[in-house]
C-alpha cells in the first residue's frame, strides 16, 4: 500500500508538460582554457524572463539537466559542475533551480592533451514557470589549446557549496526502502536552513529532508525508495547532504 501511495504521489507532483517554443531557453558554450591535461570550459542556459530550471536534485517536483557528450571528438570524459542554486517555493511545493541564466563548468578530461576537443552536447532540461516544458537543447564548439580564461567561467567555477566537516548516519529499512538518519556537528548557516540529501543514484528517490537543529547539532532525516520498493544495498560513501541558506550552500559527503 505504501508503494502504491508513492506512486500516486509521484503522478500527482509531476510536471504539467507543454509544447516548447523555441525561444523558451538557449544553451551556449564558453571555450574556456586548458588546464594542464584537462580542460576547463562552460555550458550556459537562458531560459525566458519568469521562467526557471532546475539543479541536480531539483527538489519536491521538477526535472533535473540530463547531458549526452557522445557526438563529441577527443573526448574522454566530462565533470559538469553546478553553482550555488535557489530554493524556490510555490504552491505548497519546494524546488531547487535557476531563473535566468546559469554557466555550468565543464571540466573536460581530452584523450590526446595535445590536441582540441571537438565538443557536441545534448542537454535535455526542464523549463517552468505555471507548467513545466521539456526541453531538448544542442550546443557543439571547439576547444582550443591553450585557450583564454574567462573571468564570468571562473566566477562559476567559485561559486558551488562549500565543503563541510563529516556527518554520521543510521541506516534502517522500512517496508519498502531505507529511513536514514543523518548527523553533523555544524554551525548554522545564516537565515533559514533547507536541507537536500543525495543517494548517489538517481533512480531512489528520496523524501524531503526532516532538519532539526540544537546549536551546532543538525539532524536530518530522509525516506528512500528504490523501483523495487524493497530495502535496498545503499553505499554510505554516495551519500550526500548539501545545506541551503541566504544563498549561500555548504556540502558533506559520505558518511563516517
Amino acid at each position: 500500500m505504501r508503494a502504491i501511495l508513492f506512486l500516486v504521489f509521484c503522478i500527482l507532483s509531476a510536471p504539467v508538460f507543454a509544447q516548447a517554443p523555441s525561444d523558451l531557453a538557449r544553451a551556449g558554450l564558453v571555450p574556456g582554457w586548458r588546464d594542464d591535461a584537462t580542460h576547463v570550459a562552460g555550458l550556459t542556459l537562458q531560459v525566458a524572463p519568469g521562467w526557471h530550471t532546475y539543479w541536480r536534485a531539483p527538489g519536491d517536483a521538477g526535472i533535473p539537466p540530463s547531458f549526452n557528450w557522445s557526438g563529441s571528438r577527443n573526448l574522454a570524459h566530462v565533470e559538469v559542475r553546478y553553482p550555488v542554486p535557489e530554493v524556490y517555493h510555490a504552491n505548497g511545493t519546494r524546488s531547487i533551480v535557476y531563473h535566468d541564466q546559469v554557466t555550468f563548468p565543464l571540466i573536460v578530461t581530452p584523450r590526446d592533451p595535445s590536441k582540441p576537443v571537438r565538443l557536441r552536447g545534448e542537454i535535455d532540461i526542464g523549463v517552468c514557470e505555471e507548467i513545466c516544458v521539456p526541453v531538448r537543447l544542442e550546443v557543439r564548439g571547439n576547444l582550443p589549446a591553450p585557450g583564454r580564461r574567462d573571468a564570468a567561467l571562473a566566477a562559476a567555477l567559485k561559486d558551488r557549496p562549500r565543503a563541510a566537516g563529516a556527518m554520521t548516519c543510521d541506516i534502517a529499512p522500512i517496508a519498502d526502502g531505507l529511513r536514514v538518519t543523518l548527523r553533523s556537528d555544524l554551525a548554522p548557516l545564516a537565515g533559514d536552513e533547507v536541507a537536500v540529501v543525495e543517494a548517489g543514484s538517481g533512480e531512489i528517490w528520496v523524501s524531503p529532508a526532516d532538519l532539526t537543529r540544537k546549536g551546532r547539532a543538525l539532524t536530518a532525516v530522509v525516506e528512500m525508495v528504490a523501483p523495487s520498493g524493497k530495502p535496498f544495498a545503499l553505499a554510505r560513501s554516495d551519500l550526500r547532504m548539501t545545506l541551503f541558506a541566504a544563498g549561500r550552500a555548504v556540502e558533506l559527503r559520505g558518511c563516517l
